[in-house]
C-alpha cells in the first residue's frame, strides 16, 4: 500500500502566500488569538501558546517575507512563523470560519487567518527581532535560487565531497542546504534535470550538476512565477498555477517527454516519482 501523503509549506508556496498576506492583510489590526484549539499532536508550538492573545492582540500586520519554505508575518513588534506543514487561510466572512484550526488570528473588520496543520507543524510567536529557532537562521543566512548570490559556483560548493553515498535526492532536499526546497518541488527539478531521485551522485559528471543548477534555478522560478503548484493550496484555498510533470496527480500517466509511465516508489521516509526511461539513475 503506498505511503500517504502530505501538505509541506515550500519554497513556491511559501512566496505566493507571503505575498498574498502582505498584500490582502497589511494594516488589519488583531482582535484576538487562538492558539492550540483543536488537538493535534504533531502541531508543535514556540513557547507557551496561551501567551499568544497577549502578545499579539492590538497588533496590525506589517508585512509577510518568506524565509525558504517559512512563512514570517510581521506585526509591530511581534513575529508569526508559521512552517512545515502549518497552512494559513484567509477567511473574508465571519461564516467562513473554520471550526477546527491550531491558529487563529480574528481581526477586527471581522476577518480571520486560520491554520491548519497536515501531518506535523511548527508555529511560534516571538518578538520582533528575537527568534533563535536554528531552522530560520539557517533559512535567513542562506541563499534561495531566486537570489542572484545563488550561483552554479555557490551551487557547486553546497555538494558534500565526502566520498561517501549521496544520492540526488539527499543532495538536494536535506541538511537545509537549499531552504524551500524538499520532497515535493524535488521531483520536478529532477525530471527537468534528467536525473532519478535515486541517482548516486559520486556517479555524476560535471554536465550532471550543471543540469541540475539550471533545472534548481528555473523549475522554482517557474513554479513561483505561475503562483505555486497545482498539488497545494494559497491563502484563498485556490491550486496553483505550475501544473506539475510528476506527482500524485500524474501517477501511471505517461511521461510528457518520452511517454514512459510516471512511476512511484516509497524512498528516504517520502514517495518519489520518476520516469525509467528518461531520468538518469
Amino acid at each position: 500500500m503506498p505511503e500517504e501523503e502530505y501538505d509541506m509549506l515550500e519554497l513556491p508556496e511559501s512566496r505566493t502566500i507571503a505575498k498574498q498576506i502582505t498584500d490582502n492583510l497589511k494594516g488589519k489590526t488583531i482582535d484576538y488569538v487562538t492558539a492550540g484549539h483543536t488537538p493535534h499532536k504533531f502541531a508543535f508550538f514556540h513557547g507557551d501558546k496561551e501567551n499568544y492573545d497577549e502578545m499579539l492582540q492590538g497588533q496590525s500586520i506589517v508585512k509577510a517575507v518568506n524565509r525558504g519554505g517559512m512563512i514570517e508575518i510581521d506585526t509591530e513588534d511581534c513575529m508569526i512563523l508559521l512552517f512545515d506543514g502549518a497552512y494559513p487561510k484567509y477567511c473574508e466572512k465571519k461564516a467562513e470560519f473554520p471550526k477546527r484550526h491550531q491558529f487563529f488570528a480574528a481581526f477586527d473588520d471581522d476577518t480571520a487567518l486560520s491554520v491548519s496543520v497536515q501531518m506535523y507543524a511548527f508555529i511560534g510567536v516571538y518578538p520582533l527581532g528575537k527568534c533563535s529557532d536554528e531552522y530560520y537562521i539557517s533559512s535567513v543566512s542562506k541563499c534561495t535560487p531566486l537570489e542572484e548570490g545563488f550561483t552554479y559556483e555557490y551551487f557547486r560548493s553546497l555538494y558534500p565531497d565526502t566520498q561517501k553515498k549521496v544520492t540526488a535526492k539527499a543532495f538536494l532536499a536535506t541538511e537545509q542546504r537549499i531552504p524551500g526546497l524538499g520532497n515535493g518541488v524535488l521531483q520536478d527539478i529532477l525530471w527537468n534535470a534528467g536525473i532519478d531521485p535515486r541517482f548516486d551522485m559520486r556517479e555524476a559528471e560535471e554536465e550532471d550538476f550543471v543540469n541540475l543548477y539550471k533545472s534548481v534555478t528555473e523549475t522554482l522560478k517557474k513554479m513561483c512565477d505561475e503562483g505555486g503548484r497545482d498539488t497545494e493550496r494559497d491563502l484563498f484555498g485556490n491550486k496553483g498555477g505550475y501544473i506539475t510533470q510528476l506527482s500524485k496527480n500524474s501517477l501511471h500517466q505517461p511521461c510528457m517527454r518520452c511517454g514512459g509511465e510516471i512511476k512511484r516508489a516509497a524512498y528516504m521516509g517520502g514517495n518519489v516519482y520518476f520516469c525509467e526511461k528518461c531520468q538518469k539513475r
